[in-house]
């Protein structure tokens, strides 16, 4: 249950943020339930209690990662005072894709030759269905534009007044967050639409252009904003324009006036005698206030034709050009070759130098830059490579894991906090809503229901009991409140076949559950019983005991603590399912082949190709990360040391890459108090707490 709720913005109506832009959106865009996000900005961001889970140096510019929901996070900066300078997103794309990353088995440190899955892929489909998926990317267009709708209000009330943000799309989606952005930010607030050409690779489509290239918006709080001109290399063929020469050397002419009147107040005033807003049909506006102009002119670097008409020019010099000027076409920056030093193998994960332009145009030194769909953390990385305060927030372990090895190996100092929400109990909302209609027993489909629910229940006494989940990928349905609630009621019980008796409404969290009781018994249409239940209670379920065994030393150099044993019943399960549904597929293949042979007259024995995945007696090979707490037994934890062991079996030792493989064993100079195992369980990282006595 949320600690309180946080206004949005600062003009309280009957103690809650009101928008004075509702009117304007519905006209803007109009589209089904878009009314609905509204109560929940009038409500305010909720705010839960936060837990310091780890601290990793002294970070004394308070860098932050934050395990939660862009809401909720937004909500812990707002209490906090926290305003944040510049904003880079990277949402989901609407795309209805599921987004995974790739699995790898380390190596054994307890054999002397390594298994010859060490470094194999696991790539089926229903392994990626179940553990290795990491989100999902489904959306209806409605749901999505809601959630971006309330997302974007929330990060609007944590900016500076100098702050901007770039807000990273696709085709998909992008020009309806356009229009959204146009009304929570303000169209004159609007400054690019950046095309990021992705690959120049050209591949055979051959019923539609090829899609190569993103979008991003951005935006300023207002005309404020901090801005720095980013340059380029000259190409050849741009050294050509630089056609001119005086006594300083080669130039070109570049144009001091832009289409279109005035931008702001100074860009429409009139300068030694010309008026920009009556040039053309349109109209032009300065690209440089007055006061620069006259200096320029002073130092002799305008250049003002002999023609009457003629509109004057700036002089731009080789020998004191930075370069050229970067536009809103970006097409020297391309996507992370696999063989990279920083890919991570992290899908959607993006170029550092993507982000480096933007932070270093858009920011300045000691600014904070957050990123509320963090990924990777490569946001986070080159804010910190570049001297900003970084803020990283990702409802995802895996993303939290991913960065947190990131920032540790770049020498970045920061705190880890976990909004307790409830969603942590999932670990990856995206698995568990696949996992969830087998946990609840007896949950099953029923032809008779409609997508609302998420099946039914077979009672002896009762009959049909529809079952409603919500959608973990979805804040807006976290908090069972009276909106979702008057929607079962009104809308969905309605539908439901006349022998239905009771439902059964499942919440992660809700507001006062008497209180919603009593709402049930006042507004619910129907005779049917509405049974309200605690997801919790059944996700548990989920949380594997695994079993960890190792032994500690002690010598004159320290303490060594040896590993011997890594078991998780729920991980040997699902490598075995894995293993007999390849063994299947296979074995169909070999004898559709078969079949084609005898037709050709050719009876060549068909070889499997299909190795099974076999895990050692003592696991060690799913280990891919352990730290040492050598100064609390209890509460946040503090890595003293730690060994993380790449996919290829090289240990990263407190950051530092090596080319040794893992012995199996971790020393520290003190004394340990308790240790963390990161188990790779099909790229889902589990913690095993052991406390040393």
């Amino acid at each position: 249950m949320p600690v309180q709720y946080i206004p949005y913005y600062p003009e309280p109506i009957q103690g809650q943020a009101v928008l004075n832009n509702f009117t304007r959106t519905q006209r803007a865009l109009k589209y089904r339930d878009n009314e609905k996000v509204f109560t929940r900005i009038l409500r305010g961001m909720p705010l839960y209690e936060m837990e310091t889970v780890e601290t990793v140096g002294k970070n004394p510019n308070g860098n932050l990662m934050i395990r939660g929901e862009c809401v909720s996070a937004c909500a812990y900066l707002k209490q906090q005072g926290i305003k944040v300078d510049l904003v880079y997103i990277d949402p989901p794309f609407a795309s209805g894709a599921d987004y995974a990353k790739k699995i790898y088995l380390r190596r054994n440190p307890k054999v002397a030759k390594a298994v010859e899955q060490a470094e194999q892929e696991m790539d089926d489909d229903e392994l990626r269905g179940f553990e290795e998926k990491m989100y999902g990317d489904v959306w209806n267009k409605e749901a999505y534009l809601n959630w971006m709708y309330e997302n974007l209000h929330a990060i609007k009330s944590v900016m500076s007044e100098t702050a901007s943000i770039y807000v990273h799309l696709d085709w998909h989606i992008g020009h309806y967050v356009k229009i959204l952005m146009d009304e929570i930010f303000g169209e004159d607030n609007f400054v690019n639409e950046i095309i990021w050409k992705r690959s120049s690779i050209a591949t055979n489509v051959n019923t539609q252009w090829r899609n190569s290239h993103d979008v991003l918006l951005f935006y300023g709080k207002n005309e404020d904003t901090v801005f720095h001109t980013q340059y380029g290399e000259y190409s050849e063929s741009s050294k050509e324009h630089f056609n001119n020469k005086d006594e300083k050397g080669v130039y070109s002419l570049v144009p001091l006036l832009g289409s279109g009147r005035t931008i702001n107040g100074e860009s429409g005033m009139t300068w030694r005698g010309i008026n920009p807003n009556k040039l053309g049909e349109k109209g032009m506006h300065w690209l440089k206030k007055p006061n620069i102009l006259e200096k320029l002119d002073q130092e002799g670097l305008i250049y003002w034709p002999k023609k009457k008409d003629g509109l004057p020019r700036l002089k731009y010099y080789l020998d004191d050009s930075k370069g050229r000027y970067v536009s809103d076409l970006w097409d020297d920056i391309t996507i992370i070759n696999s063989m990279a030093d920083e890919a991570l193998g992290y899908p959607t994960q993006k170029p550092e130098s993507l982000l480096a332009r933007i932070i270093e145009a858009s920011s300045n030194e000691n600014m904070i830059v957050a990123d509320f769909f963090g990924g990777s953390g490569v946001t986070a990385k080159v804010a910190h490579d570049l001297g900003r305060t970084f803020i990283h927030a990702d409802i995802g372990i895996n993303s939290i894991q991913t960065t947190r090895d990131r920032l540790k190996s770049a020498k970045a100092s920061f705190e880890i906090l976990e909004v307790k929400d409830g969603v942590a109990l999932f670990r990856n909302p995206a698995q568990t809503m696949d996992k969830l209609q087998t946990l609840i027993s007896g949950l099953g489909k029923a032809k008779d229901l409609s997508g609302f629910w998420a099946g039914g229940i077979h009672d002896s006494k009762l009959g049909l009991i529809p079952v409603f989940l919500p959608n973990l990928l979805d804040h807006t349905q976290k908090i069972l409140d009276k909106p979702l609630l008057n929607r079962i009621l009104n809308e969905a019980l309605p539908d439901l076949p006349d022998n239905v008796k009771q439902v059964a409404v499942y919440f992660i969290d809700l507001e006062d559950k008497k209180e919603l009781e009593h709402f049930i018994r006042e507004y619910n249409p129907t005779e049917i019983k509405v049974d309200l239940r605690d997801l919790k209670e059944v996700l548990h379920e989920i949380v594997a005991n695994d079993e960890v065994e190792y032994k500690s030393s002690k010598d004159k150099d320290g303490f060594t603590i040896e590993f011997t044993r890594f078991y998780s019943d729920r991980l040997a399960q699902k490598i075995e399912a894995y293993n007999q549904k390849r063994e299947l597929n296979n074995g169909r293949n070999k004898a559709r082949q078969i079949e084609l042979d005898e037709a050709n007259g050719d009876e060549e024995e068909i070889n499997a190709s299909f190795k099974p995945i076999e895990v050692s007696k003592n696991g060690l090979e799913l280990i891919e990360l352990i730290s040492l707490d050598c100064a609390s037994a209890k509460g946040k934890w503090n890595s003293a040391v730690e060994i993380k062991i790449d996919k290829k079996g090289f240990i990263v030792l407190n950051g530092e890459k090596s080319k040794d493989f893992w012995n199996g064993k971790i020393a520290s100079k003190e004394k340990p108090l308790r240790h963390q195992s990161q188990v790779k369980r099909l790229n889902i990282l589990s913690r095993i707490l052991g406390h040393f006595g």
